[in-house]
């Protein structure tokens, strides 16, 4: 088992990185108020599996690989950046009643939401970065690596799904005040500009 005193002091720290806005916890915001909670969730599927691999490739040292070699990486940034403008944009100029078909192809596909939430986990630097100097100083030596890490990753996970949750709750809330007014344009708007910013965010980081 993890260190208990190691744990105190890991959880809550972890919890306030994770419920800090950043570029993850916009993005489920953003489809929170677009496309609503339930579907959010393939998002946040993808954003965890991303958030899982950064951290077991920090304690492997693979990140530090990664971070000396930034041409690969920053390649990988900018393709992922783009994708997420693309889809701002298409979601910007979507019509105010949409049908089903137009619907599916902006941004309520599965796999579109899955790969939005992976590609910002693992194409954000500071993430790596952050793995790479947060997690090392909990982890015991003297204790056995694997079951450690499946502590850590537990706890990581639950933080940032907790979190994320909570912003595509604040969304949908927002989604519903807009929906009140009849102002659905400025609903697709605003999710597209979020989207647009993400993407930019990540691109310039």
């Amino acid at each position: 088992m993890p260190d208990l005193t190691l744990l105190a002091v890991f959880i809550p720290t972890f919890f306030l990185v994770s419920v800090t806005p950043g570029m993850c916890m916009t993005l489920a915001m953003t489809l929170g108020m677009s496309i609503g909670v339930r579907k959010t969730l393939w998002m946040m599927v993808g954003e965890l599996i991303g958030v899982a691999i950064v951290a077991i490739a920090a304690v492997m040292g693979v990140a530090s690989i990664m971070l000396n070699y930034p041409n690969v990486f920053t390649a990988f940034k900018f393709a992922g950046a783009a994708y997420l403008i693309y889809l701002g944009i298409k979601q910007w100029r979507a019509k105010t009643k949409l049908t089903l078909d137009e619907q599916q192809t902006i941004l309520t596909k599965r796999s579109n939401l899955f790969n939005q939430g992976l590609i910002t986990a693992l194409a954000n630097p500071k993430g790596w970065a952050f793995m790479v100097t947060l997690l090392p100083p909990f982890i015991n030596v003297e204790q056995n690596l694997t079951i450690q890490m499946i502590g850590l990753l537990t706890i990581i996970l639950l933080s940032e799904f907790s979190c994320m949750l909570l912003y595509a709750t604040g969304g949908k809330s927002l989604r519903i005040v807009l929906n009140r007014n009849d102002n659905m344009k400025w609903l697709n708007r605003i999710a597209g500009g979020l989207l647009i910013i993400v993407g930019f965010w990540l691109a310039m980081s």
